[in-house]
């Protein structure tokens, strides 16, 4: 079994559209998820991606088949981890610190100075990610909806 990383091509679009309404159907039953995909529409039509010169995407595969997804956003100095997943029969085996290594390195040498990403309530998992890479909460946002 060969596991990997590497960017986004227009052959992984469609597996990488099923992992985000995979990781979209997940985020909708967690504490915070509707409202945060509510500020973040789908992709979707991921081939645009494949040559975007702010966002940059890679794709975790076993086999070639992928089973995990890193979008970055860049924005000047600033550079965001907007969606992060690994299908959850694919966890545990390192694709998700090698899919924020893979960022982290390009948005230093993007010249971003820093890098932030978000994690609901309650989704260990995304907080234990950053945690391992040593980011750190900086903000946490309350809400009530009135």
């Amino acid at each position: 079994m060969h596991q990997t990383v590497r960017s986004l091509t227009v052959d992984d679009c469609g597996a990488v559209a099923e992992l985000e309404a995979q990781a979209r159907a997940a985020l909708q039953e967690q504490r915070g998820g509707p409202q945060h995909l509510a500020e973040r529409p789908p992709v979707g039509d991921w081939a645009p991606m494949v040559t975007a010169t702010s966002s940059a995407v890679w794709v975790a595969l076993i086999d070639e088949v992928p089973v995990g997804y890193l979008q970055l956003v860049v924005d000047g100095p600033r550079a965001e981890v907007w969606q992060v997943h690994v299908d959850p029969q694919a966890r545990e085996v390192g694709f998700g610190d090698w899919l924020l290594e893979a960022a982290v390195a390009y948005a230093r040498a993007a010249g971003c100075t820093v890098l932030e990403g978000t994690a609901l309530p309650g989704d260990r998992d995304t907080k234990n990610l950053y945690e391992r890479a040593g980011i750190k909460a900086r903000k946490i946002i309350v809400s009530v909806a009135l």
